[in-house]
C-alpha cells in the first residue's frame, strides 16, 4: 500500500512539473486524499493527450489522402483533359473556391450535384425548423414577459399594502402603550384616591361628623327644598290676591319679630357648619 502510495506521489510531482514548467510548484496539504484527487487529473490528462495524439495522427493520415486523391485528380484533369491550374482565369478560381467552401460548409463527400440537392434541402429543413422554434420561444417569452409584469405589479402591491400594514401595526401599537399608560395612571389615580378617601372616612368617623353635613345628605336636601318649592308654588297663586291688602300692625311686628329670630338662628347655625368643614380641611 506504501509503495503504491509513493508511486502515485512520484507520477502527480513529474505531472506538476511538466504542467507548470518553470514556474515552482504551489503549495499543497499531501495527505491521502489530495493525491488520490491528484492522481485521478493524472490518468484524465494523460488519456486526454492520447485521444489528441490519436485524432492529430488521424487528421494528418487524413491530410495526407486528400493531397494523394488530389495529386492524382490534378493528373487526370492535366492528361484527359488536358486542363492546367494556372490557365484558370480569376472569376473561375472563384467560382471554385466558392464550390469547395460550400461543400465543407455542407459537410459534402464531393461536388456532384446529387450530394448537393439534399444537403441543401436538408439546410432548409433546418432552417425552417429553426424558424418554428423560434417563434415558438419569441411566444413563451412574450408569455413569460407578460407573466414577470403582472408578477412584478402584484409585488408593488404586496409592497405597499405591507407598507401600510407596518404603519397600522405601528400607529395601533403606539395607541395600545398610551392606553396602558393611561390605564397605570388611572389605576395609581383610583387606588391613590381611594387611599385619600379611606382617610378621611376614618377622619370623619373619628371625629363623629353629624350625618346631615355629608355630601349625600345636603344633595338629598336640595332635592326636598326644590320639591317643596314646587309644592308651595299653587299656594303662593292663591294668595296672590291678597297681596294687595295691608296688613295688620300688630300682627305684622310679631312675623318681624320671628322672621328675626330664625333668621339669627339659621346664621348661627351656617357659621358653626362653616367653621366645623374650615377645621376638616386642615
Amino acid at each position: 500500500m506504501e509503495d503504491v502510495r509513493a508511486a502515485h506521489i512520484r507520477k502527480v510531482t513529474q505531472w506538476l512539473k511538466k504542467v507548470f514548467g518553470q514556474q515552482p510548484l504551489p503549495d499543497f496539504e499531501v495527505n491521502t486524499r489530495t493525491i488520490e484527487i491528484l492522481h485521478e487529473l493524472v490518468e484524465n490528462s494523460e488519456m486526454r493527450c492520447r485521444e489528441v495524439e490519436l485524432l492529430i495522427q488521424d487528421h494528418e493520415q487524413k491530410a495526407e489522402e486528400y493531397s494523394s486523391e488530389a495529386g492524382h485528380l490534378q493528373e487526370v484533369l492535366v492528361q484527359g483533359v488536358g486542363f492546367q491550374t494556372g490557365a484558370m482565369t480569376k472569376p473561375t478560381a472563384d467560382l471554385l473556391s466558392a464550390l469547395e467552401a460550400t461543400a465543407e460548409v455542407l459537410k459534402l463527400k464531393d461536388t456532384s450535384l446529387g450530394s448537393y440537392l439534399p444537403a441543401i434541402n436538408k439546410l432548409t429543413n433546418d432552417v425552417l425548423e429553426a424558424e418554428k422554434k423560434d417563434r415558438r420561444l419569441q411566444r413563451e417569452l412574450y408569455t413569460i414577459r407578460k407573466k414577470m409584469t403582472a408578477t412584478a405589479v402584484l409585488r408593488k402591491k404586496l409592497q405597499d399594502d405591507l407598507m401600510k400594514i407596518t404603519h397600522i401595526q405601528q400607529v395601533e401599537a403606539a395607541t395600545a402603550e398610551e392606553r396602558l399608560l393611561n390605564m397605570d395612571f388611572m389605576k395609581n389615580k383610583s387606588r391613590d384616591l381611594a387611599c385619600r378617601n379611606k382617610i378621611a372616612q376614618e377622619k370623619l368617623n373619628s371625629r363623629q361628623m353629624d350625618d346631615s353635613l355629608t355630601h349625600q345628605a345636603i344633595l338629598q336636601l336640595s332635592e326636598k327644598i326644590a320639591a317643596l318649592k314646587e309644592e308651595t308654588l299653587p299656594l303662593k297663586k292663591k294668595l296672590e290676591p291678597f297681596s294687595d291688602l295691608s296688613p295688620s300692625p300688630a300682627l305684622a311686628r310679631v312675623k318681624i319679630e320671628e322672621a328675626k329670630r330664625e333668621l339669627a338662628a339659621l346664621d348661627a347655625q351656617l357659621e358653626q357648619k362653616v367653621d366645623f368643614m374650615n377645621t376638616l380641611s386642615r
